[in-house]
């Protein structure tokens, strides 16, 4: 009898036992659904304290580490030594492959990654689910440059195809998958299978809205109708908050600020947070507040969170104080993570930059960093516009052109301005072949005007000084033929093009009448040209047999310039991390 009590009480305990480890993953899990990854690390290191062998706790210890630090170089380090002491242990364990896949793929070493995912997959035999959602987690990070969103889908539907298996969030992942393929009917499709598993599944309603946010604020009935949903089936998951406090940043500071406060009572205390609430100091407009309570944020930890070195760069800026400014942005640039320094970060530093001397290759190596990280069009072009507005201020016309000249290759439809900006500023610089490359593109988008065809005409008139080889004849000719069709409005255009051939033709051919014919032209449209009158009288009396003139021209181009165009780009901190 006493045999059987032992036995039934080993059981027990290994019974619970085994529901503590379930329960204790389980826990953590949720913790990493809701994205407080503090609260799943905690979760994670007890159950490994427990038991240093449980695999699976060393995995999502590793997966929430991280995420915590917004997938930078100090989370990505720190996992990887986790996974590799992991791994000495357990060489061939699959999930631990798989893991470090991840960070590879994380680190661009997307072979190396490959390798691990189907070294991960060999030794499972494709039947682990863990494993086919880590390879298919990580190949549909959207946020993730890496990473091949085919093979994740290809995974993610073997993992589907597993018996018995009832996880929304292999159609979570495949949904991701297919809107990094910018495919969002299928992604749609994928999350609504998520919800079919469980309706309450708050993360697939919230990536439908997403799908809907990306296509603009004309979505914005649609895309709040799905926000709103997840909030209604679960109004703990903060994630959704927090994505909205970001889209109103700019546009609605009141609701931004409403649903911050939203996010912070329903995730984890973390440094980050001291940063929000400075970041909304700044939207709000308080800029010294948002200086000190920066300052305070800073002076509670050993470890501030970075980013709050930037808010006082930004707020300093905007109080006008450069030189702090400026200093607040290099400590900034100094702490923080390469991941998480943002488009707007780069190019308010790189404004801030062009107010001291000495500092426009810096700017501009950050203007160009900006470049690279925006996806949105109006904020390249504002970015490039910006620097190349300083340099035409200084009067370093090359450099402002070349800087135009970007926006030219930026901008998918580039306009009459973008293209006299670039071509007038090479062609003042005395850049005369990259001017005329401009102005003909201009001429092939814009044929009915004579405009490019008179600067072209005059870049090879300043090539082609003397006249002796006409290079400049067939352009003045072209701006003249296609002008005719407004006098009034291509006025100047005309006069400066017959003016060429009055001095050609008087020059270079010794041919009286037609020169005079040109200057005749010139007083049809405008009898009160004294330069036209003058000349007309001279070549009437000149012996045709004397040394030609030199001819002058003015760099100033003839003719109003194209209207500018108002940008609608706006400049902001960037996020703490994508969600």
């Amino acid at each position: 009898m006493k045999k059987i009590n032992s036995v039934l009480l080993i059981l027990t305990a290994l019974l619970l036992s085994t529901s503590m480890k379930a329960q204790t993953i389980e826990e953590g899990k949720k913790f990493m659904y809701y994205e407080r990854y503090q609260s799943a690390k905690n979760s994670f290191q007890k159950l490994i304290a427990a038991n240093p062998a449980n695999i699976e706790a060393v995995y999502r210890l590793g997966l929430a580490t991280m995420a915590e630090n917004d997938y930078g170089t100090k989370g990505l380090n720190e996992a990887k030594e986790l996974y590799r002491k992991a791994l000495v242990a357990n060489p061939n364990n699959p999930l631990l492959i798989a893991g470090m896949g991840m960070i590879e793929l994380r680190e661009g070493k997307s072979q190396d990654a490959r390798n691990r995912f189907e070294t991960a997959l060999s030794l499972s035999q494709n039947k682990d689910l863990e494993v086919l959602l880590a390879v298919g987690m990580a190949n549909s990070d959207f946020d993730n440059k890496y990473g091949d969103p085919n093979y994740a889908i290809e995974k993610l539907k073997l993992a589907a195809s597993l018996k018995k298996v009832k996880e929304p969030a292999v159609y979570i992942y495949m949904g991701d998958a297919y809107r990094k393929l910018m495919d969002g009917g299928n992604a749609q499709i994928s999350y609504q299978s998520a919800l079919n598993i469980d309706p309450n599944y708050a993360r697939a309603q919230y990536r439908i809205g997403k799908i809907y946010q990306t296509q603009g604020m004309g979505q914005e009935e649609i895309y709040m109708k799905y926000f709103n949903e997840a909030i209604a089936k679960d109004p703990a998951y903060a994630p959704v908050y927090k994505n909205l406090s970001d889209l109103y940043y700019n546009t609605d500071v009141t609701k931004s600020g409403t649903y911050l406060d939203k996010y912070l009572s329903n995730t984890d205390e973390d440094p980050k947070n001291c940063y929000y609430r400075a970041s909304m100091k700044y939207a709000q407009g308080l800029f010294q507040e948002a200086i000190s309570m920066a300052d305070q944020c800073i002076a509670k930890t050993p470890n501030p969170y970075s980013k709050l070195y930037g808010i006082q760069g930004y707020a300093f800026n905007r109080l006008g104080d450069s030189l702090k400014a400026k200093s607040a942005f290099e400590n900034y640039f100094k702490k923080a993570d390469s991941s998480q320094i943002g488009m707007g970060d780069y190019a308010t530093y790189a404004n801030v930059l062009l107010k001291f001397p000495d500092n426009d290759s810096l700017a501009g190596m950050y203007v160009t960093k900006a470049v690279q990280l925006d996806t949105l069009e109006a904020n390249k072009i504002t970015y490039l516009k910006n620097i190349a507005s300083y340099y035409e201020g200084q009067k370093k016309f090359k450099e402002s052109a070349d800087w135009y000249n970007k926006v030219i290759q930026v901008k998918k439809e580039p306009s009459k301005t973008d293209l006299y900006y670039a071509g007038y500023n090479y062609f003042r610089s005395g850049h005369y072949q990259p001017a005329i490359d401009i102005f003909n593109i201009y001429g092939q988008k814009f044929p009915d005007d004579p405009f490019s065809y008179y600067m072209i005409g005059k870049s090879y008139w300043a090539i082609d000084s003397t006249m002796a080889q006409g290079l400049a004849n067939p352009s003045f000719q072209k701006a003249i033929e296609v002008g005719q069709v407004d006098k009034v409005k291509y006025k100047s255009q005309l006069i400066g093009s017959y003016k060429y051939f009055v001095a050609y033709f008087a020059n270079i051919k010794k041919d009286k009448a037609t020169a005079i014919s040109y200057c005749d032209s010139v007083l049809a449209i405008d009898p009160a040209d004294t330069e036209a009158l003058t000349n007309k009288t001279a070549i009437s009396s000149m012996n045709m047999n004397a040394p030609a003139q030199q001819p002058k021209q003015t760099n100033k181009p003839a003719g109003t310039k194209p209207a500018a165009e108002k940008s609608t780009a706006t400049t902001k901190p960037a996020p703490a991390a994508k969600k």
